[in-house]
């Protein structure tokens, strides 16, 4: 899913992004948990600046411990002809670059592209699957491994899925704010209703990515590591970590809801939106200005998270379960599925502002408006 097929081709791209995700799950966890950090978080650009600069050193050596995996693996397939110590340093190089590649192709595209570059790039890396994924449904029904009716039952499961999820993610809870009358120079601005939108999903593909990266990285490791034999304690490990079993399964729906709530309690701070309500004089209706209003922000998010950390799971182990009661021979993935419709709609939404924003730009740059601005 993090690679889009690459692990099997054995590209330089072949352990992905994974590396760089895990390290910004561990920074974002040291920067709520050490001191230092967490300051560094309050100082604004400069903070951020060094924060990221952690994530790469990060990102660089969980690249070189999965790279020195994967050589491990191969090499003990007895398919290697060089020695140990060349293949290992090649792989280790070569991989490496790959992933801080994809890092930094990533950065580039949130700096100065539309969306998030990290999740475009997996999201490009799952649609690169999606042809082969439909080949072999068909291939599958033709070689009458699987019936019709099964087919097509699959696509509509799909369908439906698709349906849930652009719902939800587009569901929001709107709590009203009235501003009070203000005074502008001789003038009085009157007072004024609007609503504060909050969607159901405020973590948005976050939460099942990193909770995907979690899980994959120790059950890779140790999957090599325990190759050499069957009956090894960590062979034994890495296959319960395995897809459809009861230990991944609950481990899966629980980190998924465990960075439901943190992720959220990273990007949304009521006590501070309270602040900067009750600066700007404005206030909830039947809700006092200041610490009452936090509470009160702070208990409809927490609500909405407990109902979207619900959906997430939800929509991410469905094909898990389906997978299993129906037999399908196949994979089907539900976080897959949930990157992929939420990352479009976010590049849609990106996409919308975009040409706004030009078509503002344009109409500001005649000459007619240009002369209005003036007068």
């Amino acid at each position: 899913m993090f690679s889009g097929g690459s692990l099997e081709r054995f590209s330089i791209f072949a352990i992905g992004i994974m590396p760089y995700i895990s390290s910004s799950i561990i920074v974002q966890l040291a920067s709520e948990i050490v001191p230092s950090l967490k300051a560094l978080k309050k100082e604004g650009e400069a903070g951020r600046k060094i924060i990221t600069k952690y994530t790469r050193y990060g990102t660089v050596l969980l690249a070189v411990l999965q790279s020195f995996g994967v050589a491990t693996f191969v090499y003990q397939q007895g398919v290697v002809v060089t020695s140990s110590l060349e293949f290992h340093i090649s792989t280790v190089v070569c991989l490496v670059t790959g992933t801080m590649f994809l890092m930094w192709l990533g950065e580039q595209i949130t700096e100065r592209g539309i969306g998030n570059g990290i999740s475009l790039i997996i999201t490009a890396g799952i649609v690169s699957g999606i042809p082969s994924g439909i080949v072999r449904l068909l291939t599958l029904t033709e070689q009458g491994s699987m019936s019709m009716l099964m087919a097509v039952s699959i696509v509509i499961g799909i369908l439906l899925l698709i349906y849930a999820v652009v719902y939800f993610e587009s569901a929001q809870r709107k709590v009203p704010v009235h501003y009070a009358k203000r005074q502008f120079g001789s003038g009085i601005m009157p007072g004024q209703s609007i609503h504060m939108p909050f969607k159901l999903n405020m973590a948005g593909v976050i939460p099942p990515i990193f909770a995907s990266s979690i899980i994959l990285f120790p059950s890779t490791l140790l999957g090599w590591f325990g190759s050499n034999s069957t009956n090894s304690v960590l062979h034994k490990v890495a296959a319960m970590l395995q897809h459809g079993q009861p230990l991944y399964i609950g481990l899966f729906a629980t980190t998924i809801i465990f960075f439901c709530y943190f992720y959220t309690a990273l990007v949304f701070s009521p006590k501070e939106m309270a602040e900067n309500l009750k600066k700007s004089g404005a206030f909830v209706p039947g809700i006092r200005p200041g610490e009452q209003t936090s509470r009160y922000l702070e208990k409809v998010v927490l609500r909405l998270t407990l109902f979207g950390a619900l959906y997430i799971t939800t929509i991410c182990l469905i094909p898990e379960f389906l997978t299993t009661a129906l037999n399908v021979p196949f994979y089907l993935g539900g976080t897959s599925l949930l990157i992929l419709v939420v990352v479009t709609m976010d590049f849609r939404t990106q996409i919308n502002s975009y040409v706004m924003s030009s078509q503002y730009e344009d109409l500001m740059s005649r000459p007619d408006m240009k002369s209005l601005s003036r007068k």
